[in-house]
C-alpha cells in the first residue's frame, strides 16, 4: 500500500494553519507531518520530519519564507516547496522561484486547485496559479521589449535590495512604525532604521509616503 505524502505546513497565522490542515486532511493522499509558525521552524522541520512538501507562506517573521526555501532547498533539494501567498507582484514570483519554489499559488485559490497543485509538484511538475502565470509571460515580453534584452529586466533600484530591505518596504507601505516592524521581524529597531536608510537611498525616496506610492506602483500593496 502507497503512503501518504507528508507534508508541512508553514504559515504565520494559526487559524489558516488550522484550516489547512483540515482541508487537506481530508485528502487520504496526505499526512500533515507538521506545521511551522515562521521561517526558522519551517527550516527545522524540514530536518526533522523529512517531508515529501512544504506548504510555505512568504511573509513570516524571524525568517521570511524566500530565505527559508533557500536554506531548505540548499540542504534538502528533493524536498518539494509550494509558496501559497497573497502576494502577486512579479518581484516575489521571481525571488521564489529563484530560491527554488516548485510553484506558486495564491491563497485566493480554491480547494480544488490546491490540491492540483500539491499533486503537480510531487509529480516533479511546476505549478503557477493561472493569473500568475499569464502576468509573468505580460511581465516577460514587456521587459524584453524595452530592454533588447532576452531576460526580464526588472528596476534597477529594486533589484539593488536585500530581502529584508523588501520586506520593510512593504510593511511600511502597510503603515507600520519602525516600532511595529521591529517587533514583526524580531529584529532591533535600530536595524529596522538602518534597513530604512538604505532602501530609501537606493530607491531615491525621501519620506513614508513615498514608499507606499513606490509599493503600490509595484503591486506589493492594495492601491
Amino acid at each position: 500500500m502507497k503512503r501518504p505524502y507528508r507534508i508541512v505546513i508553514a504559515e504565520d497565522h494559526r487559524i489558516v494553519r488550522e484550516g489547512l490542515r483540515s482541508l487537506l486532511s481530508a485528502n487520504p493522499d496526505f499526512e500533515i507531518a507538521g506545521e511551522a509558525e515562521d521561517g526558522l521552524d519551517a527550516v527545522k522541520c524540514a530536518e526533522k520530519l523529512a517531508p515529501d512538501l512544504i506548504l510555505m507562506d512568504l511573509s513570516m517573521p524571524r525568517m521570511d519564507g524566500l530565505e527559508a526555501i533557500a536554506e531548505i532547498k540548499s540542504r534538502f533539494p528533493n524536498i518539494k516547496i509550494l509558496v501559497l501567498t497573497v502576494h502577486q507582484a512579479e518581484e516575489y514570483v521571481f525571488e521564489s522561484l529563484k530560491a527554488g519554489a516548485d510553484g506558486y499559488l495564491l491563497k485566493g485559490t480554491t480547494y480544488t486547485e490546491l490540491n492540483l497543485a500539491i499533486e503537480n509538484v510531487l509529480a516533479g511538475n511546476p505549478y503557477l496559479s493561472p493569473g500568475i502565470a499569464g502576468t509573468l509571460v505580460a511581465g516577460y515580453l514587456e521587459g524584453k521589449a524595452l530592454s533588447g534584452d532576452t531576460e526580464y529586466d526588472a528596476s534597477t533600484g529594486w533589484n539593488s535590495l536585500t530581502r529584508r530591505e523588501r520586506q520593510i518596504v512593504k510593511l511600511v507601505a502597510e503603515g507600520n512604525k519602525n516600532k511595529n516592524i521591529a517587533e514583526y521581524l524580531c529584529i532591533s529597531i535600530k536595524t529596522v532604521e538602518k534597513h530604512r536608510s538604505n532602501l530609501m537611498k537606493k530607491l531615491d525616496l525621501h519620506n513614508a509616503s513615498e514608499i507606499t506610492s513606490f509599493a503600490m506602483g509595484k503591486g506589493l500593496v492594495a492601491k
